[in-house]
């Protein structure tokens, strides 16, 4: 795990000495910050395809599916135009600090932009693929801020809850109601949204009680989040209600890249990011132990 973060840790050096070369073209370091992504195979399933492979497969299984096909790319191209959502800080002193993020214009999705599928995940899948592909969890305050900032608001409608909330039937009943709020919108794939998902977020709630998950948002019209922050459910736990919003582990503050685990962690700057002031051991929450095999699986069948 260690060589993991150093490892982790070289390659974001790089990342933020090769963004200051590249200045201010925001064409260059948008295909900086997504050049982890794998291009998506003319030949990966659509999401309605994963959705039917998926479908009977234990939970842990299905998890690793999940893994697999995103890390191999299988993810819509309109999730690799990032968006930049801006916080602003005022200190003490009187000085104004304005932190810009870049982030995924929505929750994480299995298949193309014809045909995909908002893909719920446990917080072992999401946090290995985060890391993998150079992105990062988002805090509650990231949370609002993107609301804040989004180009559409979708309206959160809640499903009977139940067994059933688990499923993958339940994931795409989900996703074609959030499909037709969009036609109804006219909202095109690659604006920024929110409202029709709780985040998966970083908490310093994680760290003080090991194995659970911590959601929330789900904003109404009105922008206030049906669901507070929270830590109830354990680490494996993904309902249909829930989504992955990937944020860049790079942050420009006034400007300058930085690390957003340096920033996280910073005991002054991390207020602009993090209601809660720094959020500790940012690393080690985003390294969790996973409880089963991590190598990717062939879903094709």
């Amino acid at each position: 795990m260690i060589k993991k973060i150093l490892k982790g840790l070289l390659v974001l050096v790089l990342c933020l000495q090769a963004i200051n070369a590249f200045g201010t073209d925001w064409t260059d370091i948008q295909a900086f910050l997504i050049k982890k992504i794998s291009p998506r195979s003319s030949s990966a399933m659509t999401g309605s395809e994963f959705a039917k492979s998926v479908s009977a497969m234990d939970r842990s299984v299905r998890e690793q599916a999940i893994l697999s096909q995103i890390v191999k790319g299988n993810l819509p191209d309109f999730l690799r135009r990032l968006k930049p959502v801006q916080l602003v800080e005022t200190f003490g002193e009187g000085k104004t600090v304005t932190a810009t993020i870049f982030v995924m214009p929505d929750y994480l999705a299995v298949g193309s932009d014809r045909d995909f599928l908002l893909m719920p995940m446990s917080l072992f899948t999401a946090t290995e693929i985060a890391v993998r592909l150079g992105f990062i969890l988002p805090t509650k305050k990231i949370v609002d801020a993107i609301f804040e900032q989004s180009d559409f608001h979708l309206a959160p409608d809640p499903m009977p809850p139940g067994s059933r909330m688990r499923s993958v039937a339940y994931f795409s009943e989900h996703n074609r109601v959030i499909g037709k709020q969009r036609v109804a919108l006219g909202c095109p794939l690659g604006a920024l949204i929110s409202g029709h998902k709780k985040d998966v977020v970083l908490t310093n709630r994680l760290g003080e009680t090991i194995g659970r998950i911590a959601i929330y948002g789900w904003h109404r019209l009105s922008g206030i989040p049906i669901q507070p922050l929270t830590i109830v459910h354990g680490a494996n736990y993904a309902d249909y209600s829930h989504g992955i919003r990937l944020i860049s582990n790079v942050v420009l503050i006034d400007g300058e890249p930085r690390s957003i685990y340096d920033v996280l962690e910073d005991p002054k700057l991390a207020t602009i990011l993090s209601d809660e002031g720094p959020i500790r051991k940012v690393l080690q929450l985003m390294g969790i132990h996973h409880p089963y095999p991590t190598q990717p699986v062939s879903t094709s069948f």
